[in-house]
């Protein structure tokens, strides 16, 4: 049936690699389209040998796109996490990092058109329902990728992707404190289980026995901690209105320790049970979310904001993001700066 292939945009969004579609050129039918997706990654396979993937949950993500179905954005768009090494494709999240490809995307694939030196495109995030805007340089009538702005977990240097954010509070939980709690016990653990554009649940990386200062190889080496972590996050999905997460991506799971580089709060994000080399753009949101209430875990050791940027540590670096507050001390929004790169546009061909 496709033997002529699908056409692909691949890109990297930020810190992570995906397959950008437009809707048309899939199944209609999810359950056909996951299984076409699960073929063209190579999933399930540690190794992702077969396919375009990269072994990692960080390069297997797709990207879905299509004219917006709302009158408030230009484009709708639709992640979905392509597991590695199980026969899964998941919607139950979003996703930062490949959101800052989605406008490049959008223009490279004509949905939307470049208008002027900088072309803003208003994102419906399908998985939350929120929208986004992202501010993609087209200064000849085309994207530019070319910059230098400099992102954690990238090299070399391109084209900033500026995205900004409003009314996620509670974008998959229904509220930013599914629970009412600044702080629940589970299993011994106090966590804030908190929803600002990705559901997280936030711990002291000592109260699981470890420093948080320990490598991505290190952490995942650790069969006793990840199983720790599983059951709390099987328990934490429940209660924050997730219901039984057991085959989902979220909650995220993140260990937090006071910063050493001059951040806000250093982290270990686990996604669920790989751990991120970086942090997910929508969960360094939330994170700094919660170093906000005053009876959380995160704000006893978090350093205060610069002028409402926080610098979230993580294994490669760090990640700049700021938070919008009113007089009252509501929160309004968020953004972040990221970057984003074309790396080939053809077609791909299922086994």
């Amino acid at each position: 049936m496709y033997e002529d292939g699908i056409p692909c945009l691949w890109m990297r969004g930020g810190t992570s690699k995906g397959a950008y579609f437009l809707a048309g050129d899939l199944p209609a039918d999810p359950k056909e389209r996951d299984a076409l997706l699960l073929r063209i990654m190579g999933s399930p396979d540690p190794r992702q040998i077969d396919g375009i993937g990269g072994a990692d949950p960080l390069t297997s993500k797709v990207a879905v796109l299509s004219p917006s179905s709302r009158g408030d954005a230009d484009v709708d768009y639709l992640f979905l996490q392509v597991f590695v090494d199980q026969a899964l494709v998941s919607d139950a999240q979003g996703c930062g990092n490949i959101l800052a490809g989605v406008g490049p995307a959008a223009i490279e694939r004509g949905l939307v058109k470049a208008a002027g030196t900088v072309t803003p495109v208003r994102i419906h995030m399908v998985n939350s329902g929120e929208v986004a805007v992202a501010k993609i340089e087209t200064p000849t009538g085309r994207v530019n990728y070319r910059g230098e702005m400099e992102i954690a977990g990238v090299p070399g240097r391109h084209a900033p992707v500026p995205l900004l954010f409003e009314n996620i509070a509670g974008s998959m939980c229904g509220a930013l404190l599914p629970t009412g709690n600044e702080v629940d016990v589970i299993d011994g653990v106090e966590a804030t289980l908190i929803d600002n554009g990705m559901p997280c649940v936030i711990m002291r990386a000592a109260d699981l026995g470890v420093s948080g200062t320990e490598s991505r190889e290190e952490l995942e080496a650790d069969r006793q901690l990840k199983n720790r972590l599983e059951a709390i996050r099987l328990k934490a999905g429940a209660m924050m209105n997730l219901g039984d997460v057991t085959a989902a991506s979220v909650p995220k799971m993140t260990l937090i320790s006071a910063p050493r580089n001059g951040g806000a709060i250093s982290t270990r994000c686990f996604i669920p049970h790989r751990v991120h080399a970086s942090v997910g753009v929508l969960a360094a949101v939330t994170i700094a979310t919660a170093t906000r209430l005053t009876g959380s875990p995160a704000a006893a050791l978090a350093q205060p904001p610069r002028d409402g940027r926080y610098l979230i540590e993580h294994p490669t670096g760090t990640m700049e993001v700021f938070l919008d507050v009113d007089a009252a001390g509501a929160l309004k929004g968020a953004g972040t700066v990221r970057t984003a790169r074309k790396l080939f546009d053809g077609r791909v061909f299922p086994s």
